[in-house]
């Protein structure tokens, strides 16, 4: 089975709430053969020019984003992972050295709808990439799962219309920012993690990147599990674990090419070969869209970085705590690498997180002060860091409050690179440099919205409406009172209720139908996390995918 295939169903199954004494599965059906990765080996990047061209240079933007990372697991605002024993310095540094978005918003709350919204600069749903790629086989099994009071529901009747999961990927029809910029004259490079498609027509390859170094599905190993230079944290409370140390395996692909392991821990790996296109691109524009899958599971970290994390007694804590300070020392090389070349003036670099951290790690604060996870639309699964640095266009230390989202990437990258946005299509993201340096005033957006089957969500203002089936419920809340949404006003608002329902309708009308359909849902508790025994009274929505 090819790498990330169980990494892709986490939207489907990776939430499913448990009772402290339930029995994870070993295993799933597997849809496809696995692979073999060949031994570690060299990769040579394409250089460029020996020597710059003469005249003005467009700049360059690397667009670096985490994996489920954890509105709580940064420094930048005061907190940090295992309470801030593990301060995160490099990745602080880009904000504070240019621009923090306050009120930034993933795409959605799973990861590959979160990154088709970044890279085409559009709602998802305007194109029917609704749901995270579900492999069938998965989903079956699904509704075999008990636990606790609350259990996932499976809708067979759908099977009929499913397409292959290596098939579910963004329409070929769509623009990426990087065919946009690869037509604007830039070497477009992409790392680690896809997830957007693995038919060849759907790879990055394919999707306007000169050069690619990656896995195509939603997860890879970090290292073999039995590597003496990993530490493993295995959660036999999480059936979704128990299926990726089971099926995902330790692999990159150069532009598509044969699989190969990678020389070290995919974190490590991955920089490192950013570091090198960097230095084989220094002398012509590029854009570098690094996708680290840290800090997902399977959490696998460095024994290194492991052993420095000494005081932290929790082992998954540790583990966990040690892969984020893996991810800070990273994203730090790599900036160490833009000034070495003297091009870190001239660069937009653009950090970000794909949704919030996940329920079912069992971790209760990494998204705090926020409520909710990954898998929900509460401010926990779709609020997180967004962070840009551009020392020759933005201020150092720049704070910036009105809501923003992560389509706003590609209308930013565009403008950065003097690239027009499409006209035949309706593009949902703005250039958010004026607002970052005060020349534009007011919000960027006047309403955001997010969709996954019927769980659908507005924020107009500071007013959110969330509506769920299961529950049947409303949910509103001014998030200019209420950040952390603990008091539901739609009992007591119908009016504003029903305002807002009537913007929901009338975004749905402008959306597009799903490319597949959902096949299942799975209960998410709202204020704690999976390791938890599921009680009467929680508070919960289920996920659809």
């Amino acid at each position: 089975m090819r790498a990330g295939v169980f990494g892709a169903t986490l939207a489907l199954a990776t939430s499913l709430a448990v009772s402290s004494g339930a029995q994870a599965p070993s295993g799933v059906p597997v849809d496809r053969p696995r692979i073999v990765a060949g031994p570690p080996r060299d990769v040579v990047w394409d250089a460029g020019p020996q020597t710059p061209r003469s005249g003005r240079r467009l700049p360059n933007i690397v667009v670096i984003v985490a994996d489920d990372l954890g509105f709580n697991d940064i420094s930048f605002s005061g907190g940090g992972v295992a309470g801030g024993a593990v301060p995160t310095p490099n990745i602080d540094a880009i904000g504070r050295q240019g621009v923090s978005f306050q009120q930034a918003y993933s795409g959605h709350a799973t990861c590959a709808p979160s990154r088709a919204a970044l890279l085409t600069g559009r709602y998802p749903t305007r194109f029917g990439f609704e749901f995270t790629p579900v492999p069938l086989g998965f989903a079956r099994q699904v509704r075999a799962f008990h636990y606790g009071i609350r259990n996932p529901v499976y809708f067979p009747e759908r099977e009929k219309d499913i397409i292959p999961a290596a098939d579910m990927g963004v329409p070929t029809s769509e623009i990426t920012i990087a065919q946009l910029l690869q037509q604007s004259g830039y070497h477009t490079i992409q790392l680690g993690k896809w997830h957007l498609g693995e038919s060849p027509r759907f790879q990055p390859q394919s999707r306007g990147f000169s050069e690619t170094l990656g896995f195509t599905g939603g997860g890879s190993m970090y290292l073999p599990k039995d590597d003496p230079r990993v530490v493993n944290s295995v959660q036999g409370f999480d059936p979704i674990d128990q299926n990726l140390w089971a099926n995902l395996q330790f692999y990159v692909s150069k532009d598509g090419g044969e699989p190969f392991q990678p020389k070290r821990h995919m974190t490590d790996y991955l920089s490192d070969e950013a570091i090198a296109a960097i230095h084989a691109n220094r002398n012509r524009p590029f854009f570098m869209y690094l996708a680290y899958n840290a800090p997902h599971t399977p959490l696998q970290a460095t024994r290194e970085d492991y052993d420095a994390l000494s005081n932290i007694q929790d082992h998954r804590l540790r583990v966990y705590a040690a892969m984020i300070r893996q991810l800070d020392r990273n994203v730090g090389r790599v900036m160490q690498a833009l000034q070495e070349e003297g091009l870190e003036d001239n660069t937009l670099v653009v950090f970000t997180s794909d949704n919030g951290g996940a329920y079912y790690i069992g971790l209760p604060d990494i998204n705090q002060p926020f409520r909710g996870w990954k898998q929900t639309f509460f401010e926990g699964g779709v609020r997180g860091p967004l962070f840009m640095r551009w020392p020759t266009r933005i201020p150092a230390g720049r704070t910036y409050y009105p809501p923003v989202s992560h389509f706003d990437i590609f209308a930013t990258a565009a403008s950065a690179a003097g690239a027009p946005l499409p006209k035949d299509r309706v593009m949902d993201g703005v250039d958010l440099i004026p607002f970052a340096r005060g020349e534009r005033t007011g919000r960027p957006h006047e309403a955001l919205f997010w969709r996954t089957g019927a769980y659908r969500v507005v924020r107009a203002g500071d007013w959110k409406l969330q509506v769920t089936e299961r529950p049947a419920k409303d949910w509103l809340y001014d998030l200019s009172v209420d950040p952390t949404e603990r008091h539901n006003l739609a009992a007591d608002m119908p009016a504003k209720v029903a305002e807002l329902k009537l913007r929901l309708a009338e975004h749905d009308a402008q959306q597009a139908p799903p490319l597949w359909p959902e096949l299942g849902q799975s209960p998410v508790m709202l204020d704690h996390s999976l390791i938890e025994p599921q009680r009467e009274d929680d508070e919960y929505v289920y996920w659809g995918n």
